[in-house]
């Protein structure tokens, strides 16, 4: 197997020659068609999350074929088309686990991480931490609805609990926003678009998927806004969509990883403003967002990169050069 190293953090990935490695009993041996490029990727790479698993094969928007079966594994066969998100493992015996809440777990593993991930050819996975796959999607436009997908769906349905939700802003028009955004479309809600200043490809782009209305970030909407979702990892939009959000709205941070949030007067949060994060995803999200996701039509803008050109996708992806997502092809010369 071939597979993109990082050896430390902030350093290029580089290319290794391994062999393909044995399941254990609950785990399947997977041959990558497709990973997708995630910005939590990138926070892996260039450091920003602590004790990653080092060395490391990144990545956790996998798609692929079952190639080899643990003695223990079931429910998926050699041949199947699997998807292997984020969630890689978790312990099932903590308070988090036994209540529910997967995704809050106190011993959990993750995919591309604290476990090696999908820029290689193979990757192991653990078999109850994968999904089977509809056939009707091209690998590549499947592979960023694995965690830009999931965790647009979870972050989208904590916006709307308990609210009527008409009029929802996305700030950071990446991935996960150009697949929310048409999700939230299609089910009939207003969406706003928020991007880098400057940015017209990209809030032309927001429009051609749905969005009523795209601006910069730093731009108030011309409604206020029933909720808003920030998908940038930068704190200082979390003042400003605050001050864009109704009186009982709320502000849903959707990464795993953003720079210090500023001080703000108390007047933004005041009148019962909510702001929340979203920590991870559970296997239950993939199952709802997948159905939706089929009945939706949803499609996905990707970039093609071969796997040997990894580190030049995660560059585009660091300073803002793609539209929608990049995927690495293990075939593509």
């Amino acid at each position: 197997m071939r597979a993109m190293v990082l050896q430390a953090p902030r350093t290029p990935l580089v290319m290794r020659e391994r062999d393909n490695p044995a399941p254990a009993p609950d785990e399947i041996l997977v041959e990558i068609a497709a990973c997708g490029v995630c910005r939590t990727d990138l926070h892996v790479v260039d450091g920003e999350l602590p004790d990653p698993k080092l060395p490391v094969v990144p990545g956790h928007e996998i798609v692929g074929r079952v190639f080899a079966v643990g003695s223990a594994a079931v429910g998926l066969a050699v041949g199947e088309r699997i998807g292997v998100p984020w969630l890689g493992f978790t312990c099932g015996a903590c308070p988090y686990c036994r209540a529910g809440q997967e995704n809050l777990c106190d011993r959990p593993l993750f995919t591309g991480y604290t476990r090696d991930g999908g820029y290689a050819t193979h990757t192991l996975a653990d078999a109850r931490y994968c999904f089977p796959l509809p056939e009707r999607m091209d690998d590549a436009e499947v592979a960023p609805l694995l965690c830009a997908g999931l965790i647009g769906w979870r972050s989208y349905r904590m916006a709307r609990e308990a609210i009527t939700l008409r009029r929802l802003g996305l700030y950071g028009f990446g991935a996960a926003a150009h697949i929310l955004c048409q999700v939230a479309a299609w089910q009939g809600c207003r969406v706003y678009a928020f991007t880098r200043s400057g940015d017209t490809a990209a809030q032309a782009f927001a429009k051609s998927l749905g969005a009523v209305w795209a601006g910069a970030a730093d731009e108030q909407p011309p409604e206020p806004l029933d909720a808003a979702i920030i998908f940038a990892p930068v704190g200082a939009l979390v003042p400003a969509a605050l001050a864009a959000v109704r009186k009982g709205g709320r502000v849903v941070c959707g990464g795993i990883h953003m720079s210090d949030i500023p001080s703000f007067p108390y007047r933004l949060l005041w009148q019962e403003r909510r702001v929340l994060s979203v920590a991870n995803l559970t296997r239950a999200d993939a199952g709802e967002f997948l159905t939706i996701a089929a009945r939706a039509g949803l499609k996905t803008q990707i970039v093609r990169y071969p796997l040997a050109r990894a580190n030049a996708a995660l560059d585009d992806l660091r300073d803002g050069r793609l539209q929608g997502a990049a995927v690495l092809l293990p075939d593509l010369a």
